[in-house]
């Protein structure tokens, strides 16, 4: 199942199962209650972040390439961090370079692989994680580089952490869609042009191993999104480097999970 949280012409806001017509097969409930669908099905007018999480925890530097181009050594442990959940953008819409951005250009993007969580748990076990994952998504963990090296005190909360800085979407992909979620390959373009083009297989850590460390001690709760790190790529780390100016497009996209793509506004 594809699921996509959609505004339909009648204004009102629904959960379905996305068609190849422009049209969705709706939830009888929310996603993290039933999947069971109705026979109703309506025409999408607008995409929306295909759900509303209760938090967001990220993975920093967990495809090795990328940590290289870091100047990095590759972690021994995940790198945890956390946005907002003021941070949900939704496909299609504008990613805005926030005003307080003063000093130059920083705003960079990160294609990910987001894990959406289920079920309620803590202290999980690597062998149960997958019971745990309601599906899979596509991100873009949107950067201010400068904010994030320079503000906070060597925390990233800052930089990575303004206004519709998470691109999510466009649909959750349950687990029976996606044979293996360590073998798809991830990509992110800017205007036409390849600019991260990686594989999930390059991650140091997996997604068992992320589900069970989150969880020591701190719960998981239902519609949790995990964001499982980016590959090599980044504008911040390109020579010359590339940074996201008024008017690009980006779209991620992974192999069986989607597409996802947004426009970047001064």
């Amino acid at each position: 199942m594809r699921i996509i949280r959609f505004i339909a012409q009648d204004g009102n806001t629904y959960y379905g199962n996305v068609l190849e017509n422009g049209t969705a097969q709706v939830l009888a409930d929310h996603p993290l209650k039933s999947l069971q669908l109705t026979s109703q099905k309506l025409e999408i007018k607008e995409l929306m972040a295909p759900i509303d999480p209760p938090a967001i925890f990220c993975i920093g530097k967990n495809y090795a390439e990328h940590a290289r181009e870091f100047g990095s050594e590759i972690p021994a442990q995940p790198i945890i961090f956390i946005k907002p959940i003021t941070t949900l953008n939704h496909p299609n819409s504008p990613v805005k370079i926030p005003k307080c951005l003063q000093h130059g250009p920083e705003t960079d993007y990160e294609a990910e692989l987001a894990i959406i969580i289920g079920k309620k748990g803590v202290n999980i076990s690597e062998e149960n994680a997958y019971s745990h994952i309601l599906g899979y998504t596509c991100a873009n963990d949107i950067t201010a580089r400068r904010m994030q090296k320079h503000a906070g005190g060597g925390q990233w909360a800052r930089g990575k952490g303004f206004d519709g800085f998470l691109p999510l979407g466009p649909a959750i992909v349950t687990p029976d869609e996606i044979k293996d979620p360590h073998n798809l390959s991830i990509s992110l373009t800017l205007n036409g042009k390849i600019m991260q083009d990686g594989n999930t297989a390059d991650m140091i850590f997996s997604i068992p191993k992320l589900i069970s460390y989150l969880s020591q001690d701190t719960t998981l709760l239902p519609g949790t999104v995990i964001l499982t790190g980016t590959p090599s790529g980044v504008g911040f780390a390109r020579d010359p480097q590339v940074w996201l100016s008024h008017g690009d497009s980006m779209t991620v996209e992974i192999k069986g999970v989607g597409k996802l793509t947004n426009h970047v506004v001064k």
